[in-house]
């Protein structure tokens, strides 16, 4: 779908609070330590997942930033990176505590934040167009 096709709907009447377009890079920064814990256990393809969704959430700040309509591609982006990495983790995680501490995580941080990112992406490309 086009910027185009996202100019042509009415954009909705709410309007996000400022706060809340800063959660990409406090997503980014809250990020670091974890991937420090990952680095030091030699948890090789987590350290590049994550830092692949660093990297991600870090663009997408500088996009809304700068109310750029490419917003709307890295919220897609990060989205598709943190379901992703909920699912793998739920898919990798041992019974148990493993389990629940994969769901917890997908459930409260992942997937919240991937709907999040897309919203504030979508509402950037609305509202640059």
């Amino acid at each position: 779908m086009s910027t185009a096709v996202l100019a042509a709907r009415p954009a909705s009447t709410y309007v996000p609070p400022p706060r809340l377009a800063r959660l990409p890079l406090l997503a980014a920064i809250a990020l670091l330590p974890w991937l420090a814990v990952l680095a030091v256990c030699h948890e090789t393809p987590w350290v590049v997942l994550d830092l692949t969704e660093f990297a991600a959430l870090l663009s997408l700040d500088a996009l809304l930033r700068r109310r750029s309509p490419a917003a709307l591609w890295a919220g897609a982006a990060v989205a598709l990176l943190l379901t992703g990495d909920a699912l793998a983790d739920i898919a990798c995680a041992g019974p148990g505590v493993a389990m629940l501490a994969a769901l917890v995580m997908a459930s409260c941080i992942e997937l919240p934040l991937a709907v999040v990112c897309l919203w504030l992406g979508r509402d950037a490309a609305v509202r640059a167009a």
